[in-house]
């Protein structure tokens, strides 16, 4: 029983079932258990009358400790399984919560519909599921590129990054990303409230993406019709973007399809000026997140490919 061999399983099982609403209704989802136990520290650990040096200690206590619970019921877990086939099965069935592939395609599927359709009221809807920019001040185009700047940077962070550390470690790689991940999204913020407490969270998760990222970029501009474009202005304009690692996956989706990606975003309470990704190229049309999920599927699809092939060896 191979991390990859289990990481194949719970992309399998996500591929076909996502994880369905009736039984989120039912049990939650482990994202939201590792959420509550990061509400609990942030509210314990998270003073703000304290020096800020010590806030960013306690968020490193809070962050490690958060990992260390994780991984440490995950490795449980799979200990309590069993060998051979039917512990391979059992494991990527307890791994397959952690896989949000399916969900990812769907939620940015939802936003190309209405879009497609001209309902501009119904896609701005769906987009505000995925992004937190001020979905009343985005246009066909900026619904388009912000669903696409979803799926490309979510591909790394909610897809390959997550398989990646699980084919390594098993499943208590996977409970560690996630959590994690799950940390830099809930605290890992540069607020008042969170700039120090959060300064550890946001720093192990860009770590724990950084090859993660390169590898979600390498496989869409590998999978890109025009591969040498898709390489060449993915090295360019990679680098640009203002998170260390989402730039590699937008940046080849952006070379990919033809189109500019990133640029000035509208919050709701400001407006950030961001540089244009593949800047030379038109904005994209509500068909091109169409194209965009075609390449994500192609990417899924040599991803479990690659899964395989480890899991062989």
């Amino acid at each position: 029983m191979t991390g990859a061999g289990i990481m194949l399983v719970a992309l399998a099982i996500d591929a076909g079932l996502g994880w369905p609403r009736r039984l989120f209704t039912l049990v939650g989802h482990p994202v939201t258990w590792i959420g509550a136990l990061v509400t609990l520290l942030d509210n314990w650990l998270n003073l703000p009358e304290t020096d800020p040096r010590d806030r960013k200690m306690a968020g490193a206590v809070a962050a490690l400790t958060t990992i260390a619970v994780v991984a440490v019921l995950a490795a449980a877990l799979q200990w309590l399984v069993p060998g051979g086939w039917r512990g391979l099965l059992w494991a990527g069935l307890l791994a397959w919560p952690l896989v949000a592939a399916r969900s990812l395609h769907d939620h940015v599927r939802a936003v190309a519909l209405p879009l497609e359709a001209g309902d501009l009221a119904g896609a701005r809807a769906a987009v505000a599921e995925i992004v937190g920019r001020d979905p009343d001040r985005l246009d066909q185009a900026g619904i388009a590129r912000a669903a696409l700047e979803s799926l490309a940077e979510s591909a790394s962070d909610g897809v390959v990054a997550p398989l990646f550390w699980g084919a390594i470690f098993g499943l208590p790689g996977i409970a560690a990303y996630k959590a994690i991940n799950t940390l830099d999204s809930m605290i890992g913020h540069k607020t008042d409230k969170y700039q120090a407490f959060g300064w550890a969270a946001a720093r192990v998760d860009d770590l724990a993406n950084l090859i993660p990222a390169r590898l979600t970029g390498f496989l869409f501009a590998a999978l890109s019709p025009a591969r040498r474009a898709a390489f060449a202005i993915m090295l360019r304009d990679a680098r640009h973007h203002r998170s260390p690692n989402a730039g590699w996956p937008e940046a080849a989706m952006a070379a990919a399809l033809g189109v500019r990606l990133s640029g000035p975003r509208a919050y709701a309470d400001r407006v950030t000026d961001e540089p244009w990704i593949n800047g030379a190229a038109p904005d994209p049309a509500p068909a091109d997140i169409r194209r965009g999920l075609g390449l994500y599927r192609t990417a899924l699809a040599a991803l479990a490919a690659l899964l395989a092939v480890a899991a062989l060896i």
